[in-house]
């Protein structure tokens, strides 16, 4: 397998900011990619938080674009866009059509060059809050307040890495106006920073526009480089954490090199065959043979400094901790004696190399490839390196790899779950952090150079420069063809890697469990990815991990699909394991109860997700008892039915749904209608249905609840309320779908919808808030939702009926918003089919809601021919305030009585099983 090169040009400004550059003409975008050499690890003690938090300013406006950062780029079409803060960087990112590209850099140039008058007590307050409600909602997931626990427990208290990214509450309190000024004239002058432009765009065309607007940016003041601090804890310690799970959870975790080593690339290889995955040693040992872990991993966080190796399991429901560490430690020690067999290092390396294949498949990828390359290590093209040692590694460097850092110190944290009246930040008090160490190398500053700043050629009082025109959308024309035995097949000619995607999209998914036991298609979808009739779970997973290859089966709400997603040169024997997979299940009992196991504990955790409870209580709530959309939108179903299942109600359902009239088969990739057919008929045209008839889905029309409703679901000493409140929509093949798409997004699916101004930029309150709807041939849910600080529960859903209110009566849709997200959309189309998954997910909507093979192509008509009219009759349609569905998890003991006497509906309780406790 020949890994394709990245292609780049490097170029530094006199002002010292790096500029790197990748040709790739395929779609006309171009990822833009700014990289700050800063991060958490240079925080002073007492600042824990600030480079996270300076992220989030860097979003607030500047100087020259007063407002959110990202209403430009939503007018723009602009897709991928975020930033994101690591220990030891900072990035902000976005793909942008080629013709946006003058905007995106003007804005990047803005905030590097043109910040701190933009910054006030407000802007301050408003990030601190939504970074709070960031930390909160984080420690509110499960497992959500480990990583700080290991932090302290494998890094000395002066290590850089000691404290999490995110930081503690009392530094973000404390972070002033002063500090983050000073914290942006230090560290965010363009000799610190990296930018790489991968796309559309020619070397010099980039290095032109990069000079118009940054040339004047001063460099700023050298800043000091933290120096790699490798610090292997002398012995083995233990923790143990309680938390809000339903399973206790064991990590162990050794301090190793960093990135850019050797000995990180063979600790990547021996992660894989450790815990990669169903072929891994302890994956077949834990869960397969000695069955007392429902899942483990092992893999290798590769930082600048130093990096981790962490092996989790979760342990089985019963199941002694105790025994799960012993094997654990039995299966390392085995490793570390005998290293990889010749066939596991073969495979772990494909693996490797099939990863880097798929990853070059999009631009802004490449971008991140490259720009880390450069930051970290001075060179743009270190993956070929990385590469370069993988291809070289042997079962004996592998080994002593192993035996140099495996045999260190490690900290073992088991994590259990807590009683109901668990109190995290009682728990989280008992964590002691490491003392200091000695040894830690002092920060160096780069190499001195003279820089210099060109003069500005940008009239910045003109404002962000206007985008007039866009590139055209380019989506192959689809073809049709059939197998001998008359399944359809649906093509999508699409180059970019030399990777090919294959669909078989049943009708069925969830909405089939009716008159079954709910969970059969999903449980039924799991198991054809274990073994078939002539190969046993094991060696599929050896065949497909060889092959570099991805398939398996899932259903959603109305479909199951099996996939494949196989480099080129393996398509062949990929398609024979596919077809075996999908045609002959085995469904043996080690299989069904190993995966009943893993089912049955994935329901247990998500009954302690607050998102995921949530979404268990909606849909029998929106669509009743009968309906086939009652399951939980999850698929997992209810304890009690997966705890039933047999080997016949699985096969039954294969049978039922699962078969040759009732499939179309959907390709996209390097291939043509000619050349995929006999491949295709080679392994399917030979397949018969059965003589029974198909079934039919119940899912006729429901009528909207007469009255609001509330849901309260207890969740004790939880720090945030997770707020949904539903409704029912048309369907996705509703003739004014895309009305209602654009409704919803100016109402709350966008970052500067409604919602989301309102309860996070305006009041703080949340990380996030939002609408959203869920694709359905029949009634759609609607969903409003938003995490919020607990003591703004009440406040929070009075805003939210506020604007569903408001939005159906005196604040209708207005042209502004109706455009913007027009815009949006129109002018994100060209870079919105960059990748083959993107092509074949276009070309599964278009076959599963049965709309014209030309749909892509004539978007751009269909999106301009809504007006505001039309997008406000959607809204109308689908927003009935009085007919909402509330379902709140809080704790009951703070925000019961206030959510009853808000008056949004009658209250009611329940439990994490969906039945009425009060």
């Amino acid at each position: 397998m020949v890994v394709p090169e990245i292609a780049y040009t490097r170029t530094m400004l006199p002002n010292g900011l790096t500029l790197v550059v990748h040709e790739d003409h395929k779609a006309p975008v171009v990822a833009v990619s700014v990289w700050y050499h800063v991060g958490s690890g240079d925080e002073p003690k007492g600042k824990s938080g600030l480079a996270h938090l300076f992220e989030h300013l860097m979003f607030s406006g500047s100087e020259h674009h007063k407002g959110s950062f990202f209403a430009p780029f939503e007018l723009a079409g602009a897709t991928g866009m975020n930033g994101t803060t690591g220990f030891d960087r900072t990035n902000y990112f976005e793909t942008v059509p080629t013709t946006a590209l003058d905007m995106a850099l003007w804005m990047e140039s803005d905030r590097m060059g043109h910040l701190l008058g933009a910054i006030g007590q407000k802007e301050l307050d408003t990030q601190r809050g939504v970074v709070q409600n960031e930390k909160r909602q984080g420690e509110n997931a499960p497992y959500g307040r480990v990583y700080q626990n290991i932090l302290s427990n494998i890094y000395p208290a002066n290590h850089p890495y000691q404290h999490d990214i995110i930081g503690s509450m009392q530094d973000l309190n404390g972070a002033s106006l002063a500090d983050v000024k000073q914290w942006f004239r230090d560290r965010y002058g363009a000799a610190n920073a990296v930018i790489v432009l991968a796309g559309d765009i020619t070397p010099a065309q980039a290095k032109e526009k990069v000079v118009k607007y940054f040339g004047d940016i001063p460099a700023g003041p050298p800043v000091p480089r933290q120096q790699p601090w490798i610090t292997p804890l002398a012995k083995s310690t233990r923790g143990v954490q309680h938390d809000h799970v339903s399973q206790t959870r064991i990590y162990r975790t050794w301090v190793v090199p960093q990135l850019g080593t050797d000995d990180l690339i063979s600790l990547r290889l021996a992660a894989t065959v450790l815990g990669g995955g169903r072929t891994s040693r302890l994956y077949q040992r834990l869960v397969y043979q000695d069955k007392l872990a429902d899942n483990v991993s092992a893999g290798v966080s590769p930082l600048a400094l130093t990096g981790q190796f962490q092996i989790n399991a979760n342990v089985r429901k019963g199941v002694d901790a105790a025994k799960v560490e012993s094997v654990i430690a039995d299966e390392l020690n085995k490793f570390l004696i005998e290293g990889p067999t010749q066939d596991e290092l073969d495979r772990a390396k494909v693996v490797y190399r099939a990863s880097l294949v798929r990853r070059l498949e999009k631009v802004g990828d490449k971008a991140q490839m490259l720009a880390s390359g450069q930051l970290y290590l001075g060179d743009p093209g270190a993956y070929k390196k990385d590469q370069q040692r993988v291809d070289a590694a042997t079962v004996g460097s592998v080994k002593a790899s192993a035996d140099r850092w495996l045999t260190k110190g490690d900290y073992l944290l088991t994590v259990l779950p807590g009683s109901n009246d668990f109190d995290p930040q009682a728990e989280d008090a008992k964590v002691v952090p490491l003392p200091d160490a000695q040894g830690r190398p002092e920060p160096k500053l780069p190499a001195a150079q003279q820089y210099v700043v060109s003069e500005s050629e940008v009239d910045r009082a003109k404002g962000v420069p206007q985008v007039t025109h866009f590139p055209e959308l380019r989506f192959p024309k689809l073809e049709r063809g059939k197998l001998k035995n008359g399944i359809e097949v649906v093509l999508a000619q699409h180059y970019t890697v030399p990777v090919t995607q294959i669909y078989l999209q049943f009708d069925g998914g969830y909405a089939a469990d009716e008159g079954r036991k709910l969970g059969t298609a999903s449980f039924a979808a799991s198991l054809m990815g274990e073994s078939t009739k002539s190969l046993d779970a094991l060696e599929v997973a050896k065949r497909t991990q060889r092959l570099g290859a991805i398939m398996g089966v899932s259903c959603g709400l109305d479909t199951c699909s099996a996939l494949l997603n196989t480099l080129n040169d393996q398509l062949k024997p990929s398609l024979a394991l596919f077809a075996d997979i999908v045609r002959n299940p085995a469904f043996t009992a080690d299989d069904i109860e190993r995966v009943r196991a893993q089912r049955l504990a994935h329901i247990a955790q998500e009954k302690v997700d607050p998102a995921s409870l949530a979404e268990r209580m909606l849909p029998p709530l929106l669509y009743g008892h009968d309906h086939a959309y009652r399951i939980p939108f999850t698929g997992t179903g209810s304890e009690a039915s997966i705890k039933s299942l047999t080997a016949d109600d699985l096969e039954a359902f294969r049978r039922d749904w699962l078969r040759p009239d009732n499939v179309k088969i959907l390709v996209a990739g390097d291939t043509t209608l000619k050349e995929i057919t006999p491949q295709l008929d080679a392994v399917f045209g030979d397949w018969r249905a059965p003589s029974a008839p198909l079934p039919k889905k119940n899912i006729a029309k429901v009528a909207d609840q007469a009255k609001p409703r509330v849901f309260l679901i207890d969740r004790p000493k939880a720090p945030q309320s997770l707020i949904l409140a539903g409704l029912l929509a048309p369907s996705s093949k509703a003739i004014n779908a895309i009305d209602i798409d654009i409704a919803n997004r100016a109402f709350g699916g966008t970052f500067t919808s409604r919602l989301n101004m309102n309860l996070r930029e305006e009041k703080r309150w949340s990380y996030g808030a939002g609408s959203g709807l869920v694709g359905a041939l029949g009634q759609r849910p609607f969903q409003m939702y938003a995490s919020v600080q607990a003591d703004k529960t009440t406040e929070s859903a009075l805003e939210m009926e506020k604007e569903a209110v408001a939005i159906v009566g005196a604040k209708p849709l207005t042209a502004q918003e109706v455009d913007k997200v027009r815009s949006s959309i129109l002018r994100g189309l060209s870079g919105s089919f960059e990748t083959t998954g993107s092509v074949i997910g276009a070309v599964d909507n278009i076959v599963k809601y049965g709309r014209p093979d030309d749909y892509v192509q004539t978007l751009e008509q269909r999106i301009e021919a809504v007006s505001v009219s039309s997008a406000q009759a959607a809204i109308d349609e689908i927003v009935k305030p009085r007919a909402l569905t509330w379902v709140i998890v809080g704790d009951l003991k703070k925000i019961e009585q206030p959510v009853r006497e808000l008056g949004l509906g009658k209250v009611h309780v329940l439990d994490a099983e969906g039945q009425l406790v009060r």
